[in-house]
């Protein structure tokens, strides 16, 4: 991520270490206020967003500019005790906070909610804070829009009006209440593994409806983690012997992650990642064969990679499946048209290609005629034209006839 830097820097043109030093120096002299720097020893101008700290050090070192363009800050509202631990990518935790805009109003609220950090399971601002934080701390948390719900903003499904609004700046005042690095022993249960695995599915649809989709396929893979781990294949091991589940319990744990599987090739698809949509609409289709969706993704996939034929005929397959499905009908008609469109193209490109040969072939017959060139020559290459448009000829009589 990159790091911004300061538009009030007045000293850019800096680069001697002893210049910086004199100029900080004479600064501390001309004014009762003390010159601040940013990272890279340039003197940082303060303006309306900007009030250096005049506290004391204690209330200086709580507060930390995270990326030290000013975008996401936090401050040590209470401190936790001496021996207290961070939590590290992957823990789990329990925090409190609440979430508020400029105006004071409340707009997020959670109590003893359990998040894994790194898994984008809140908001983007909280979940890089996290692992600064100890177990017993609160700390005050503002942020930027581009670490908060960004330019489209918050609303709930079925209302027009948004609960947080684009460009929105966030204040969290968040509690880190426990922290676990969890074992195989805490994930044997059939409850935990679906529990975990549908929580990340539901955060990556959430980001799949924003038009996130790189976040929602890291979501998706996270889920897949934990439904199952045999890859949709029916006949494998599960892999791990001694885990407390049931036939039913993993035929569940199975379906739940073949859905996952389709949504995640939806959202490859997307960003045009057609190899890896292939592979994820593959393990449902190892399971489930006539799963319709399956099936349309795989469609949506070959047409990606230029397969008109093959795309028409699995959205032909689905239409037996779903014959009152309107978008497979409509898909399928434009597939026919632009299938009919790359025969002409090509039927087209062939005919360019005899009418260039024959070119070839009636300049070849006029440089015969003249008397100053190797007779011999010219007919080695006239038979070379020749070959060469009987070639093309049986090619393209080939193609259009099987």
């Amino acid at each position: 991520m990159d790091v911004e830097k300061s538009s009030n820097s007045s000293f850019e043109d800096l680069t001697n270490a002893e210049d910086t030093k004199d100029i900080r120096a004479a600064q501390s002299a001309k004014s009762e206020k003390p010159a601040t720097f940013d990272s890279a020893g340039a003197s940082v101008a303060p303006d309306s967003d900007y009030d250096p700290p005049t506290g004391s050090d204690s209330e200086s070192e709580n507060e930390c500019d995270v990326l030290g363009n000013k975008q996401l800050v936090k401050r040590i509202i209470k401190q936790a005790p001496p021996d207290a631990r961070r939590p590290v990518r992957g823990d789990l935790v329990k925090i409190t906070f609440t979430g508020k805009l400029d105006d004071g109003t409340i707009v997020e609220q959670e109590q003893g909610f359990e998040v894994h950090v790194g898994d984008f399971e809140v908001v983007h601002g909280l979940d890089m804070v996290l692992p600064m934080m100890k177990v017993g701390e609160v700390a005050k948390v503002q942020l930027d829009s581009r670490f908060g719900y960004g330019s489209t903003g918050l609303k709930k499904d079925n209302e027009s009006e948004p609960i947080i609004g684009p460009d929105a700046h966030l204040t969290y005042e968040v509690e880190l209440l426990d922290c676990k690095t969890e074992d195989f022993a805490d994930l044997k249960t059939f409850e935990i593994l679906r529990k975990y695995g549908i929580r990340k599915k539901e955060r990556a649809n959430y980001f799949y409806k924003r038009l996130e989709y790189n976040n929602a396929i890291n979501l998706y893979r996270r889920a897949l983690d934990f439904l199952d781990d045999r890859d949709g294949d029916p006949d494998a091991e599960f892999g791990k012997e001694d885990l407390e589940l049931s036939n039913s319990d993993l035929q569940t744990l199975l379906e739940d992650r073949l859905i996952v599987y389709n949504n995640l090739a939806m959202a490859q698809i997307k960003i045009d990642a057609y190899d890896a949509a292939l592979q994820s609409v593959e393990h449902v289709l190892r399971c489930q064969p006539n799963n319709s969706k399956a099936l349309y993704r795989k469609g949506r996939i070959l047409e990606g990679k230029a397969d008109t034929q093959g795309a028409i005929k699995l959205l032909q397959k689905v239409a037996t499946l779903e014959p009152e499905n309107r978008t497979v009908q409509q898909d399928l008609a434009r597939l026919f048209i632009k299938a009919r469109r790359e025969e002409h193209n090509e039927k087209e490109m062939y005919q360019k290609m005899l009418g260039q040969a024959k070119k070839m072939e009636q300049k070849t017959a006029s440089r015969q005629k003249q008397p100053l060139v190797d007779n011999s020559k010219l007919k080695l290459l006239g038979y070379l034209m020749g070959s060469i448009l009987v070639g093309v000829a049986g090619v393209a009589i080939y193609r259009y006839k099987y």
